[in-house]
């Protein structure tokens, strides 16, 4: 009998990698909250780059690296198309002071254990002849790292789930928690109520509103981001997963590439936490003109601008994993890096709601921290 009733809300790469995990123990009955379409917040904006490349501090790069790890574990398991992109994240610099950043960064990384290596230009045209690098002072090569279609993922996660028994709810929104006791009785939406054991906040950048209507504090930054899409284009890369390329001139920052099946790119600039607000088509076309300049095979691709994304954000950066002191049976998946992180919390979120365990590496990152 599946007698303890998990609430997920959210359905997202996070909530979608718990509803499978948690719907494959057989005493445990899920049921998915959406208040729109799975996948459609901060993981469908995403630039969906697995990796543990600039995660610091050393402990939290070691869990993006079991994460990053665990990717490859998942997909065996749930042995089919997943939207996972192999062949690792290759980037150069054409600055003195930046590329002597980047051997030092990867010699850091090196001593950590991670697959990195510094590689010439020559090896770099040997795996995408297609790059025109222009200057290059150096460069580098993540063998692990991937990319994620995170549509395709949250839909293969939520269909085992549902073939498991666990009910989705797509256009749901939670309107109040029903708390006894000091305890989560149940979730109400607009048109229902779900009684639950458990209730997870797997809900992005609502989580903080949703957590308050329990009377837990868990802050977050504002962090909006760009990533935009192109119309189809021929294949590009073919082996490397990610591209992280220079910027092209003083006035403009790092550019980051990935191609989908369908041959569409995805493009965004800066950091994968850096802000950037502008949602026209004029930025838009100014991100594939600079991408166009060191990938010229991609001269027929058309630039599709894209909403801002809001990304999921800590006020310290830091993910947000565990049951809330104040509302026992409340726990909180909240984290930038989600789709690095999905396979592990997924895993390991699952033996704290499902086991009553209590994971050591999600030890620095309880939600108690903030009070």
């Amino acid at each position: 009998m599946r007698n303890t009733h998990v609430v997920i809300v959210g359905a997202g790469i996070i909530g979608a990698a718990l509803a499978y995990h948690l719907s494959q123990r057989t005493r445990i009955a899920v049921t998915v909250l959406e208040r729109d379409i799975p996948g459609a917040g901060a993981s469908g904006h995403s630039f969906a780059w697995a990796n543990a490349f600039g995660k610091d501090p050393r402990e939290y790069h070691a869990l993006n690296r079991r994460s990053l790890d665990m990717w490859y574990r998942l997909a065996h398991q749930l042995d089919t198309d997943i939207g996972i992109h192999y062949g690792g994240e290759m980037r150069w610099e054409n600055s003195p002071e930046r590329a002597a950043q980047l051997r030092q960064r990867i010699r850091q990384l090196q001593t950590w254990g991670y697959p990195c290596r510094i590689i010439t230009r020559d090896e770099m045209l040997a795996l995408e002849p297609h790059l025109c690098p222009g200057t290059t002072l150096a460069a580098s090569l993540s063998e692990a790292d991937i990319h994620v279609e995170t549509d395709k993922f949250i839909d293969v996660c939520l269909r085992h789930a549902s073939e498991s028994g666990a009910v989705v709810h797509p256009r749901t929104t939670v309107s109040a928690l029903v708390i006894r006791n000091s305890r989560v009785a149940a979730v109400k939406t607009t048109d229902a109520e779900f009684p639950c054991d458990v209730v997870v906040l797997a809900s992005g950048v609502q989580t903080t509103e949703l957590a308050s209507l329990a009377d837990t504090y868990i802050p977050q930054q504002r962090s909006p981001g760009i990533v935009i899409k192109t119309t189809p284009c021929g294949e590009v890369l073919h082996h490397i997963a990610v591209i992280h390329a220079p910027p092209t001139d003083e006035n403009h920052q790092h550019l980051h590439l990935r191609q989908l099946v369908d041959g569409s790119l995805r493009i965004g600039q800066g950091t994968q936490e850096g802000i950037n607000r502008d949602a026209s088509q004029q930025h838009a076309d100014a991100l594939l003109a600079r991408a166009k300049a060191y990938l010229p095979a991609i001269a027929d691709a058309e630039a599709i601008p894209t909403p801002v994304g809001y990304r999921p954000m800590p006020l310290d950066g830091f993910p947000v994993l565990g049951f809330t002191e104040v509302v026992q049976n409340l726990y909180i998946a909240l984290m930038h890096s989600g789709v690095t992180l999905a396979p592990l919390v997924g895993e390991m979120a699952t033996l704290e709601i499902a086991d009553g365990a209590r994971v050591d590496w999600f030890a620095p990152y309880r939600p108690e921290r903030f009070g």
